[in-house]
């Protein structure tokens, strides 16, 4: 179905603008488009707003409340709100591929300086303090006595 939708939008030159209710070959397609994300038609806009990665409750909130909408269900927006939510979004904040890109990066840099944090990630071991004697099972599950980096210090 996934694969329908994006060959929708390439058919029709959409792109990026909103992708209404649409008849392909019989089948019935509903979506936005917000950022690089579908967001769902049938939820109101602060639930559906938190299917973008980096965007959660509070800030869906948050955004609502600097355009001045109102927490109706998505399908309900009008063209203008719908351009001004995707404008806002994509331009203030970090979302999607682009966050997950940003926190990857920030992990491989821990990684490089071999900080504390860094050494917890590589060890794929708690890294803000939590206590592993009785929890983080299953971030131990694979975990042997001597990890790999430490043997290549014993030999």
């Amino acid at each position: 179905m996934l694969g329908l939708r994006c060959s929708v939008g390439t058919l029709s030159g959409v792109g990026h603008r909103l992708l209404q209710t649409t008849t392909f070959h019989g089948i019935r397609v509903q979506g936005i488009r917000v950022g690089s994300a579908e967001i769902p038609d049938h939820k109101r806009i602060a639930v559906s707003l938190q299917s973008i990665y980096g965007i959660g409750r509070s800030r869906a909130r948050q955004i609502l409340s600097e355009l001045n909408i109102d927490n109706k269900l998505t399908r309900e927006l009008t063209g203008r709100e719908l351009m001004a939510l995707r404008e806002h979004v994509s331009s203030t904040y970090v979302i999607g591929e682009d966050l997950r890109r940003c926190i990857n990066a920030d992990i491989t840099r821990l990684k490089g300086l071999q900080c504390y944090k860094g050494i917890r990630h590589e060890d794929k071991l708690p890294c803000r303090g939590q206590r592993t004697k009785t929890n983080s099972r299953t971030a131990k599950k694979g975990i042997t006595a001597v990890s790999e980096r430490h043997r290549a210090s014993y030999a």
